[in-house]
């Protein structure tokens, strides 16, 4: 099979994805097909801005810049964030968005792969991914960055990494939906769930080339730093007008 698709593809996929969740979350009824299809196919997104975050790590130029870009677009995208996610016309400031988790798993990797004790290493991460407690995609993210870590330069490890994510989102999204569906219904939730993370596992295990753009590199750098605070603020004013 061609591996065609390279990295910043991949990612402009994950933006579509992440804007269509969006909608759904802001603009549509919970428990309608399109809603939950443009949910499902969403959950593509967080998985693999994770198995990007943990490539990244290990390819940047400066890990403390990338920390840095991080945590300031995490800081730009809150209030758009919670515009967009205001609940009966207040904003929603029980969470953090995506941008902090991500940092979070960041200071992840680098805790597990740069301090020298192993066990404190790992300590250290436990306390990062309790972190994410707070923030969108709770611990979910966290322990993906865990999975890519671990399988980090082993195409077996990777695979398995992605099956054990796929299991165990689909799960947790099972125990979530109990006493809410027909036991049919039950199935076809999680297994919609799992679809957008399986559909991650497909495109990077299969059609990934390992590669970036050969032209405009810094375009696309920028542009998926933009697109997150941008699209959340153009949703939440949407929201408030209508």
């Amino acid at each position: 099979m061609s591996r065609g698709l390279n990295r910043d593809e991949i990612k402009l996929i994950a933006m579509g994805t992440m804007l269509l969740n969006h909608i759904a979350t802001v603009f549509m009824e919970p428990g309608t097909f399109l809603y939950e299809l443009f949910v499902d196919i969403g959950y593509f997104t967080a998985i693999t801005m994770c198995y990007f975050l943990v490539e990244g790590w290990r390819y940047t130029h400066s890990r403390k810049r990338y920390a840095l870009r991080l945590l300031l677009f995490a800081l730009l995208s809150q209030i758009p964030f919670s515009l967009a996610m205001a609940e009966g016309g207040r904003l929603q400031d029980s969470n953090l968005n995506m941008m902090f988790t991500l940092f979070f798993c960041f200071l992840l990797i680098c805790a597990l792969r740069q301090i020298p004790n192993p066990s404190l290493g790992r300590c250290v991460a436990l306390l990062l991914t309790i972190c994410t407690v707070f923030c969108d995609w709770a611990l979910f993210a966290a322990v993906f960055t865990w999975l890519f870590v671990w399988a980090d330069g082993s195409e077996e490890r990777k695979r398995s990494a992605y099956a054990w994510a796929v299991g165990m989102f689909g799960f947790f999204t099972l125990l979530s939906g109990l006493g809410r569906y027909t036991p049919v219904g039950l199935l076809c939730y999680a297994l919609g769930a799992a679809a957008g993370v399986g559909l991650s596992a497909y495109c990077i295990l299969y059609l990934y080339n390992g590669k970036r753009a050969q032209k405009g590199r810094k375009v696309f750098q920028w542009f998926f730093y933009l697109f997150y605070p941008l699209h959340l603020l153009l949703l939440g004013v949407l929201r408030f007008t209508l």
